[in-house]
């Protein structure tokens, strides 16, 4: 049994949407790794860009110890390959490489990588990001948190036209995160949305089948299939050739969690995130929808 993420408060569980709701509508994929994004949101982003968002990739840190080989170039060019197969099997628009060393982003300024973020966030006009729980409990990997944070903060300071005003002289205006989807990435961070996959499945399976330098997936079917060749046995759910063997290895040990927590739901597969909706993390004030609302049903007309 793969271990839990926590339910926290009312869970909502979003399903596909028909038609394309989300014309005009852009997101960002903030991965520290190139397999981040296909380990925790493949599916659902799969599933928004069907749904008319734009999406743009931001590769945040060059990958350099998470690789093959011993060799640091060869593994930085490794995983660079793999991004790129992997923006263009999930339909980003653009991939954004920031550079920073793997497991040293401290090396760099907090305000700087935030800087950055923020002025992605304007430039691109992004509605919606997916990245790491900037609080999640139990995270270990430092690329992942000084990432999240740092994605958080851009994403409160990229609407204050006082925040970076050269940036608005150069034609590049404020620009308001209205949703964020972080990862439920450990076991125990909590999730109060899950989102039904069970039609993206397969572009969920593409995402993770591209990542060859690193993470669960890739060509671990096809290796295994070959070890047991070389044993003289075989496992019939890996098929006769390496690309069924790849495939099919993902959808039997790389989409356990994302089973188990659709059945849980009453779907066939899933992703959980805890989701920060246009209010915020301002506490007990009305959103400004909320605002407009009453307005529209209490205001009258001067006598």
């Amino acid at each position: 049994m793969t271990p839990k993420a926590t339910p926290k408060g009312e869970i909502f569980l979003e399903r596909r949407a028909p038609g394309r709701p989300h014309e005009g509508k852009v997101l960002a994929a903030i991965q520290p790794h190139s397999d981040d994004m296909p380990i925790y949101s493949s599916g659902t982003i799969a599933k928004l860009i069907d749904e008319g968002y734009t999406a743009y990739l931001i590769q945040v840190t060059n990958d350099e110890k998470c690789g093959p080989t011993p060799s640091f170039g060869e593994t930085i060019l490794a995983n660079e390959r793999d991004v790129e197969a992997l923006a263009k099997v999930m339909g980003f628009k653009q991939t954004f490489y920031l550079g920073y060393r793997n497991h040293l982003m401290d090396e760099a300024p907090a305000v700087e990588i935030r800087a950055r973020m923020l002025f992605l966030i304007r430039a691109l006009k992004v509605d919606t990001v997916f990245t790491f729980n900037p609080w999640g409990h139990g995270e270990e990997n430092p690329d992942h948190w000084i990432t999240a944070q740092a994605v958080e903060a851009a994403c409160w300071m990229a609407g204050n036209p006082k925040d970076y005003p050269e940036h608005l002289a150069a034609g590049v205006m404020p620009y308001s995160v209205r949703e964020k989807y972080y990862w439920t990435a450990r076991p125990g961070q909590p999730y109060n949305r899950v989102v039904d996959i069970s039609d993206y499945i397969e572009q969920r399976i593409d995402a993770n089948r591209v990542n060859q330098a690193q993470g669960p997936a890739g060509s671990q079917g096809s290796r295994l299939r070959a070890r047991l060749a070389a044993q003289g046995q075989y496992l019939p759910e890996l098929g006769n050739d390496d690309d069924t063997a790849d495939r099919e290895y993902i959808r039997l040990f790389c989409c356990t969690a994302a089973r188990e927590l659709g059945q849980q739901y009453g779907v066939q597969y899933a992703e959980p995130f805890y989701h920060v909706g246009p209010a915020g993390s301002v506490y007990g004030f009305a959103t400004g929808e909320e605002v407009q609302a009453y307005l529209d049903t209490h205001v009258r007309p001067l006598k």
